[in-house]
Parts: C-alpha cells; sequence; structure tokens
C-alpha cells in the first residue's frame, strides 16, 4: 500500500512538474545550448516578458491569458494536496495552510520577506556583473513590453505570478512530496536548488549558480517555518524590482 501511495505519488510530481517549472527546465537546457553553439554566451541576450503583439490591446490580452494560464498548475497543486490528505485521513488543515500560503500572520511574513529579498538580491547584482565579466551570463533584458498605461500593471502581476509559481511549486510542494518519498531534508533542499537554477539556465550558468544558492535559502528557511508566503513576497520583490525599475529606467542590463 504504501510503495502503491509513493508510485502514485512519482507520477503526481512528474505530472505537476511536466506542466510547469519541469518543462520550464528543459526548454531552458535546449535554449543554453542554442545559445552556446550559436556565438559566446556573453554576447547572447534574455529577454524577460516579452511582447507578444503590436497591436496594443491584443498584447494586453496575451499578457494577462500567460499569467492566469501559468498559474494553473499551482491550482493543481492544491488541488492534489488536498485530495491525498482526504485519502490518507491526514490533517483537516487547508492545503493553503500545510504551506503557509495564507494570511495567518501577514506582519512576520512581510517582514522576512523584505529581509530576505536583501539578503538575496544585493549579492545578485555581484554575482550577475562578475558573470558578464567571466562571459558566462548573458545580458538580461527583464522587460521587453512596449510603453502602454498597462505595462506596470502587467509586470506586477508577472512577478507575482512568477513569484507564487516558483515558491509554491519548487519549495513549498516538492519539500511536502520528497519528504513522503523519505527523502532526507539535505537531498530534498538540494534537488529543489538545482531544478530552480535549471530553469534559468537559459539566462547563462552565473544565474544558474546564484539561483541555486537562492534555492539553498529558500528551502532551507521553508523547513524551519514551514511556509511559503515570505518566500513568495521576498521573490515578487526582487522580480518587481528589476521588471519595474527597467522598464520605468533601464536599457539592457549589461549590453554594450
Amino acid at each position: 500500500m504504501l510503495l502503491a501511495s509513493r508510485r502514485r505519488l512519482r507520477a503526481e510530481v512528474l505530472i505537476v512538474l511536466g506542466l510547469s517549472l519541469g518543462q520550464s527546465a528543459v526548454y531552458s537546457i535546449v535554449q543554453l545550448l542554442d545559445k552556446l553553439t550559436r556565438a559566446p554566451l556573453s554576447e547572447a541576450t534574455s529577454t524577460l516578458n516579452r511582447s507578444q503583439s503590436t497591436r496594443e490591446y491584443f498584447d494586453l490580452t496575451y499578457q494577462l491569458l500567460d499569467i492566469f494560464f501559468a498559474l494553473v498548475p499551482v491550482a493543481l497543486v492544491f488541488y492534489f494536496l488536498s485530495s491525498h490528505a482526504s485519502a490518507a485521513n491526514e490533517s483537516a488543515r487547508s492545503p493553503f495552510a500545510r504551506l503557509g500560503f495564507n494570511f495567518a500572520r501577514p506582519g512576520k511574513d512581510l517582514l522576512q520577506g523584505l529581509g530576505l529579498a536583501a539578503l538575496i538580491g544585493i549579492p545578485s547584482l555581484g554575482l550577475y556583473a562578475a558573470g558578464r565579466a567571466l562571459g558566462i551570463t548573458t545580458a538580461i533584458v527583464p522587460s521587453g513590453l512596449d510603453a502602454y498605461w498597462w505595462t506596470v500593471p502587467v509586470l506586477v502581476l508577472s512577478a507575482a505570478r512568477h513569484a507564487i509559481v516558483e515558491e509554491v511549486i519548487v519549495v513549498g510542494y516538492l519539500m511536502d512530496r520528497f519528504g513522503k518519498f523519505g527523502w532526507s531534508t539535505p537531498a530534498a533542499i538540494l534537488v529543489s536548488a538545482v531544478l530552480r537554477g535549471s530553469y534559468h539556465l537559459y539566462q547563462g550558468f552565473g544565474p544558474f549558480a546564484g539561483n541555486v544558492a537562492m534555492g539553498l535559502v529558500f528551502a532551507w528557511l521553508y523547513t524551519k517555518t514551514k511556509r511559503v508566503m515570505p518566500l513568495v513576497i521576498a521573490h515578487a520583490l526582487l522580480d518587481i524590482v528589476a521588471f519595474v525599475g527597467f522598464s520605468l529606467f533601464g536599457k539592457a542590463i549589461g549590453l554594450g
């Protein structure tokens, strides 16, 4: 019975990852190989938040649809968590409470999120600069959207989307499932962190290393607090600063 349950959970995890960040990791590896075989990595560019139409309101529609459908695997995660808990007669807590994705302690979560954003954000800039200098990181354009009235709100929504998808799936959900597989905590943290780095490989080896380090910190903190909300807040803040700051003030970081 236990073996059958673990097989079901492994299949569940593969389905979730195949629909979300596991798929992104595979594409990221292929994109990295494509860039490496075209020219030196330092000459490549990675554009985030690309424009999808030259027509303003069609572009807005595509952006909102992308954000909405990217969150569907998160809904699937909470469905799996709730259905498995019912079948196994586990805690009656909601799946949102199990992962700490709620507003049970808003003040503390916000303070932890702000602290994490500062802890991760400042070293990330140095790592990016070092990666560019070493030629192992592409130039990163955080936003390729044209300047419309809706650009900043969409970028904020995009940042929130990335934060929710990554922290709920890669940290909260996977750490829960890895524990049920019988994995040790260090092994679960390491695999979670490497997965986070892998779907950033299209940006180069510097962002891969930086995101692995971020993943180690985030997953370790989750094992102590059992809450993904501070991680979501920190991640969203980092992305908002990058996306919106670039849209309002920046040129391609590291170009030229």
